[in-house]
């Protein structure tokens, strides 16, 4: 292979490379946060049975009030791990 062949090849991976991986940086922290999603519907179906079951028996509700709470804090932990997950892949 001739020199201009292979700096022209070079130059094209080179311009290439510079518009692609900002995209693909996107694309991954796009599906990185589908993770947040899965965490949204959890947090809804784990208030919606904690009231579903205090308005059967409302004299659990203290108890069913903590269990609630803490199913919340672990399925909001999955999607700060998403967001964070994402960050690191657009800015890294």
């Amino acid at each position: 292979m001739d020199p201009q062949t292979a700096q022209a090849l070079k130059d094209a991976a080179t311009a290439l490379g510079t518009g692609l991986v900002p995209g693909l940086k996107g694309v991954g922290a796009g599906l990185t946060m589908v993770g947040a999603l899965g965490a949204g519907i959890g947090i809804g179906q784990v208030v919606n049975g904690a009231l579903q079951a205090m308005g059967r028996n409302p004299d659990a509700s203290g108890l069913l009030l903590t269990n609630m709470i803490l199913g919340i804090v672990f399925s909001e932990t999955i999607a700060i791990y998403c967001l964070v997950i994402a960050l690191i892949l657009l800015f890294v």
